[in-house]
């Protein structure tokens, strides 16, 4: 039997499970999410090669039921450059961090989780970056996509003085997940790590598809500013276990 039905792998299909409806529900933060509270229990090496091709089943299936509603300049022109330049540099400096990768990883998530829910608490709004701003933070939400695939919060941030409706923005920034997420489970395969994971990663695959029918279900039954203030408070302790570890 595999262990992804032990521990530690049971803790990680249960943040699976969490991190996939939470995507569903809200549209956001499949990987940060699973990989925040997994890296509780398993090292960063052991999950991303696992988390990141995952994350291509429901990327994948949404870039193409909304392809025609991506914004392709933006996406072509600004967006991918910029965050494939960041996201293979991150990919090449990860050997050299070290167990460091594991601190700047929790710094990361409280950054995040400290920002989203000063913003829920005073509801107030990421004012407009410049073209030069926003480009370096495409290129940094990059870098940390590449080191963490958790580029999500930076590009976003990068994002914020771009006009685009809602539906257009969620599947621009699908489509640029699936690109990206691609990219990287391309280097997993070339430098082993996949084919070390891949019992795992098929044995998930199921919790995956159940995340994502759950948040659909549930996608206009809970108060989704109470629930993202739920589980920013979780991934803001996972941040800080995370660094005291």
């Amino acid at each position: 039997m595999l262990d992804v039905l032990t521990s530690p792998w049971a803790l990680v299909a249960l943040f699976v499970l969490l991190a996939y409806t939470t995507e569903a529900m809200t549209g956001f933060g499949s990987i940060v999410i699973a990989l925040s509270l997994s890296a509780l229990v398993l090292p960063l090496s052991q999950l991303m090669p696992v988390l990141v091709p995952l994350n291509l089943l429901l990327s994948g299936y949404m870039s193409l039921r909304y392809r025609r509603l991506v914004d392709w300049r933006l996406l072509l022109t600004g967006i991918l450059p910029m965050m494939a330049l960041g996201t293979l540099a991150g990919f090449l400096a990860r050997p050299a961090l070290g167990h460091g990768a594991q601190w700047l990883f929790g710094a990361l998530v409280v950054a995040f989780s400290v920002r989203e829910l000063w913003r829920l608490h005073r509801a107030t709004a990421v004012a407009a970056h410049g073209p030069l701003w926003s480009r370096f933070w495409m290129l940094m939400a990059g870098l940390t996509h590449g080191l963490f695939a958790s580029g999500g919060p930076l590009l976003v941030y990068a994002l914020s003085g771009v006009q685009l409706d809602k539906s257009r923005f969620r599947a621009t920034l699908v489509l640029v997940w699936f690109s990206l997420n691609l990219l990287l489970t391309v280097g997993f395969l070339l430098d082993g790590a996949l084919l070390a994971q891949w019992p795992h990663l098929l044995a998930l695959v199921p919790v995956v598809v159940l995340g994502i029918l759950l948040g659909e279900a549930l996608h206009h039954r809970v108060d989704e500013r109470r629930f993202r203030q739920v589980l920013f408070s979780v991934l803001l302790l996972a941040g800080l276990a995370l660094l005291i570890r």
